[in-house]
């Protein structure tokens, strides 16, 4: 029977979100407003709403679950994301941010459109594309996690679990705006923190202690406890390896995560944001990598490994902290869903609708069918979630490495290399999400199963520089890249 000190918790955190939503929804009526909170975010809900929504379900039910399966190998995961992170807080926000304010810009193909000087919306059409396939499958990834969460806490069945999920997170995005997303984010990104950190200090105490978990774990399988796990130092280990450190490229470029650059107030959050960006994400993988692998100690045999929190939950604590953990699984997919139908719809509604169409829409019109848009894509990941396999993570990285095999390499480019140019940029765009799409399709299970952001960003990063190379770059575009290295200062040193 499900216990109502669980329902009541939940209840609890869905009437906060409901009061954020109201209230950033009165700021929400025209684009800027809607889009990225009028640019004025403190470093504070930048730092964790960009972690919460980099990160996603994957975090509590996937990268738990690898711990829970793999053990020691998962933390090649938490190299590459704290080096992302990183990188992409010291060299990528600065200068993005300056350019992003110059333009007056309040999506990446605004960027992109100004940055290459493209009178024929050619990057917002393709970024449209992109973005609302790849959207469709993280938003499908997501529901798969709702329905997963709700079905182990409340014993809702699957198929129930993912429609709660769907309604919560698009009521609350259609209501709030991104600034409700953003400070809704902070909070759940706090909550993911603080629950990440406690779960394995009372785990692994419950499981012997520190020597007791690692005994047993070598007992079980002495491949949970090798840094290449099961493969060894082999071509097969070093290709997994390899791919579980590019899972952190994307925080250098992915458009969801570059929207939080854009939205800060000023430089000055940014450099004060970095640190507690850093900080946030090693507590976030570090708890859930030891979470998954004192788990494996004291749940043996998980038909479905990616259960292993909600289990851990329901055990460990009383019913209060169990409904805590519930709503800690919800925020991080709804810290991710919301953040990726904003995205979706700035992408129809700014880039095409706006942009592209020419549409004399007022701006609260305009904002207004952002919204419909909001649902629609919803609707679509709930069928996709319904369908297809239910794999948390694998299904994340997919989405995840296509948008950021689109975009990362060319904003890098454009951000670090003056001789880029409209032709290369583009070519890169479309280089970089083929790569990706074709190696899953065609190539993954012949090459180790090489992650393919891996090939996506070589491809990406190939058609770029190739063919900038073989096209006249912008002379004002160049000139400008020298004016914002002067303006930004030590990042380009």
């Amino acid at each position: 029977m499900t216990s109502p000190v669980i329902v009541s918790v939940l209840v609890g955190y869905l009437a906060i979100l409901l009061a954020i939503g109201v209230w950033g929804g009165r700021e929400s009526h025209d684009l800027k407003g809607y889009f990225v909170a009028g640019k004025r975010l403190p470093a504070w809900v930048i730092a964790f709403s960009s972690n919460a929504t980099g990160e996603s379900a994957w975090l509590l039910l996937g990268l738990t679950g690898m711990g829970y399966a793999i053990g020691v190998h998962a933390f090649w995961v938490i190299m590459g994301e704290v080096l992302g992170v990183a990188a992409a807080w010291v060299f990528v926000a600065r200068p993005f941010k300056e350019y992003t304010d110059r333009y007056d810009a309040i999506t990446v193909p605004d960027y992109l459109t100004a940055r290459f000087r493209d009178t024929h919306n050619l990057f917002r059409m393709v970024s449209a594309v992109i973005v609302l396939s790849m959207v469709v499958a993280y938003a499908a990834a997501q529901f798969t996690a709702s329905g997963k969460a709700f079905d182990a806490f409340l014993g809702t069945g699957y198929t129930a679990g993912v429609w709660i999920g769907l309604g919560i997170v698009l009521f609350y995005t259609t209501v709030g705006g991104f600034k409700a997303v953003a400070y809704s984010d902070f909070l759940q990104g706090v909550l993911m923190l603080g629950c990440l950190v406690t779960l394995p200090l009372v785990a692994f105490p419950a499981a012997g202690g520190f020597a007791g978990v690692m005994g047993a774990l070598e007992a079980a399988d002495p491949a949970l406890l090798k840094p290449m796990g099961e493969f060894g130092l082999t071509a097969a280990g070093v290709a997994s390896a390899f791919g579980f450190v590019a899972i952190g490229f994307a925080f250098l470029g992915s458009p969801q995560l570059l929207t939080r650059f854009m939205a800060a107030r000023d430089q000055e959050e940014i450099v004060d944001g970095g640190l507690w960006a850093v900080l946030c994400v090693i507590g976030f993988d570090v708890g859930a990598v030891f979470a998954g692998m004192a788990g494996r100690v004291l749940f043996p045999g998980l038909a479905d490994p990616e259960t292993i929190l909600p289990e851990m939950a329901g055990a460990l604590f009383p019913a209060f902290f169990t409904g805590i953990f519930l709503v800690v699984v919800l925020a991080a997919i709804m810290s991710t869903v919301d953040s990726l139908l904003i995205l979706a719809s700035s992408a129809v509604v700014r880039d095409v609708v706006q942009k592209t169409l020419g549409s004399d829409a007022d701006e609260r019109r305009l904002s207004g069918m952002g919204k419909w848009v909001t649902v629609v894509i919803g609707v679509a990941g709930l069928a996709l979630a319904l369908t297809e396999t239910r794999v948390v993570f694998w299904f994340v990285l997919f989405a995840w490495s296509g948008i950021a095999a689109a975009f990362t390499p060319v904003v890098l480019c454009s951000l670090f290399w003056k001789r880029t140019t409209r032709e290369g940029a583009l070519a890169g765009m479309v280089g970089g999400f083929a790569a990706t799409v074709v190696w899953v399709l065609f190539f993954k299970e012949h090459f180790y199963d090489l992650y393919e952001m891996i090939p996506g960003f070589a491809a990406g990063f190939a058609c770029t520089i190739g063919v900038s190379l073989a096209t006249a770059p912008d002379e004002e575009a160049a000139a400008e890249l020298d004016d914002v290295r002067r303006a930004v200062g030590p990042v380009f040193g």
